[in-house]
């Protein structure tokens, strides 16, 4: 298949955590992409321009040549069945069920945190009120499951990377990133994920004023 014509559409501010998983999972594989941004505030999702291209109007949305798809795991997933290098996916099928499974339910669920402490945290610094009774009952949620999840002996879930880990790790520096008391495990779990170099090439795009 061929490598060239790759355009990712994301959001102007560089913030949305499902346009950073497609993001990354295009850097990991080492594939030469063109970035274009789209202005959600001004509703440049709904022009037909772009409307013609993202059947659900929404970032990401990957173009590649003839091909164009919309929703985050659907493109990560696409991604790395259709290019090598690194895997994004674990091969073997429970933990690779796993993964999506985790990828699935940050999409779904923990509504309060994604309310609460939303991306500006993470990328504008921006700093809000104490998390609600609702939001703290997430966060219990969230690292009940992250606990769970993540083995004691290993740096990663399922033992080995995954583009899951970009998700998960997100959802917790919403927390951490603000100041918000996170165990210490999941803690330097979120910051360990936070460093690696394709992660930061997108914490670090210039992002406008909000």
């Amino acid at each position: 298949m061929e490598q060239n014509d790759i355009r990712l559409y994301v959001d102007t501010q560089f913030a949305s955590p499902y346009a950073m998983s497609a993001f990354v999972a295009l850097s990991e594989k080492g594939l030469a992409f063109e970035v274009t941004t789209v202005n959600l505030a001004a509703k440049e999702n709904h022009e037909a321009g772009f409307a013609g291209k993202s059947l659900t109007r929404r970032v990401p949305t990957l173009i590649h040549g003839s091909f164009s798809l919309s929703e985050s795991s659907a493109i990560t997933e696409y991604i790395d069945e259709s290019f090598s290098g690194v895997a994004l996916y674990p091969a073997e099928p429970r933990s690779r069920a796993r993964a999506r499974q985790v990828q699935a339910w940050l999409r779904s669920d923990l509504m309060p945190i994604r309310q609460e402490r939303s991306t500006e945290v993470v990328f504008y610094g921006s700093k809000t009120k104490p998390l609600s009774a609702a939001a703290l009952e997430a966060a219990e949620k969230l690292f009940s499951a992250a606990e769970a999840l993540l083995p004691a002996d290993s740096e990663h879930l399922c033992g080995q990377w995954s583009v899951a880990d970009v998700d998960l790790s997100l959802m917790l520096n919403r927390l951490v990133l603000h100041g918000d008391p996170v165990p210490e495990r999941l803690a330097a779990y979120a910051s360990r994920q936070w460093q690696r170099p394709t992660v930061q090439k997108w914490v670090n795009q210039r992002r406008p004023a909000l």
